[in-house]
């Protein structure tokens, strides 16, 4: 019950005991095709899709060095561990990065990204990250953010590799230029791929950008595209189960899927609050659905807590980023969240603490959280 890896369905593990296959083959051409397609479908986007093999920081990195240069300026707005990455990667491009700072636990206001935007003359890129996975603070101002970058005639880059197919993410009707989603997240399936979709601004603002290395040339990867092939030999092994986890996301509906993420997330939330629990971010609008950020109660020794949690309940859940570390846990919320498991996770940590001094019953837990779960078909 971490923000990812998280568990993964049997079917998709299955799918990776597929024999190896020619990447150069008409077989291989079908599989990448229908990762595009039903990629397409997740996102919402007409725009092209690119699948790289690596984790969800070769995404940025691959996103970011497509389209900054040095001498461009990129305005990445820092609240949190990752945002605070994405400004790093796109520091490495050699362009200037402006980076308006927020308290953890929120988001910075959007007086603050237009202000910043405004002073820093030609912008190429407002970069966000959409799920900040080290606080459980959802930014939900997509819509706006387009705007204010609309406004200075920049790109709009979103991080969504903790979110996607568990929060409403329409790319195209977001306008979002460029977004980047993970394999290990929301979607189920094992670490290792990343997604990008790039719009025709996204792919117009590549013009006179030098790839920073061959892996990362994304213009080569369009090319390769076209033939339904990739320019370097992709996890094959991946490149199946990613497909069976997209199939297995459409089938279950895109809309009911949020809904069990969101419903899901909801339980956990009141049922922490019933034990007298509270969460890191106070402010109801910014909670994430996909990672419960939770403070621990005076006295609790956050090593000790986790591995009681782990070793006598089977639960495994994620400790404090950076600042954080030792005051808070992090449960991930997505993929395969169901019922059973809010269940199973709360018991156990309601249990777990109890054992680390702290005076709660279970049961309180449980009985908040099934007045929500009750709403799940």
């Amino acid at each position: 019950m971490i923000p990812g890896p998280t568990n993964v369905p049997d079917s998709v593990m299955n799918a990776m005991i597929a024999p190896t296959i020619n990447h150069r083959s008409e077989e291989f051409h079908d599989l990448y095709r229908r990762v595009q397609s039903r990629s397409q479908e997740v996102f919402r986007t007409k725009n092209e899709i690119v699948v790289l093999s690596g984790s969800g920081t070769a995404g940025v990195d691959a996103a970011v060095g497509s389209v900054l240069k040095p001498g461009d300026v990129a305005v990445v707005p820092s609240f949190g561990e990752f945002s605070s990455r994405l400004g790093e990667s796109a520091s490495y491009t050699g362009a200037t990065v402006i980076a308006p700072q927020s308290p953890l636990g929120t988001a910075p206001s959007l007086e603050q990204v237009d202000i910043a935007m405004r002073d820093a003359g030609r912008v190429k890129a407002l970069c966000v990250v959409f799920n900040e996975t080290s606080t459980g603070v959802t930014w939900r101002k997509l819509k706006d953010l387009k705007e204010i970058a609309s406004k200075y005639g920049a790109l709009l880059v979103v991080d969504a590799i903790s979110v996607l197919g568990g929060e409403s993410l329409p790319v195209d009707e977001l306008g979002i230029d460029i977004c980047i989603a993970g394999s290990q997240k929301c979607l189920a399936a094992p670490p290792g791929l990343v997604i990008l979709s790039f719009s025709e601004s996204a792919k117009d603002a590549m013009q006179g950008v030098k790839p920073r290395t061959q892996y990362f040339d994304i213009p080569k990867y369009f090319k390769f595209a076209e033939h339904a092939e990739t320019p370097q030999t992709p996890a094959l092994p991946l490149m199946f189960a990613l497909d069976e986890a997209l199939r297995l996301v459409i089938e279950e509906g895109l809309e009911h899927r949020i809904k069990r993420h969101t419903i899901c997330a909801e339980a956990f939330y009141d049922g922490f609050e019933a034990i007298g629990l509270k969460a890191y971010v106070s402010s109801v609008e910014f909670r994430s659905h996909t990672v419960i950020g939770i403070v621990y109660p005076p006295g609790i020794d956050d090593k000790k807590f986790r591995t009681t949690l782990d070793e006598r309940f089977d639960v495994l859940v994620a400790g404090g980023f950076g600042k954080l570390k030792g005051s808070m846990f992090r449960v991930g919320s997505m993929g395969m969240i169901s019922p059973s498991l809010v269940t199973l996770t709360l018991s156990g940590i309601a249990q777990s603490l109890k054992l680390s001094g702290y005076d709660c019953d279970a049961s309180k837990a449980l009985d908040a959280a099934w007045k929500k779960l009750g709403h799940l078909d």
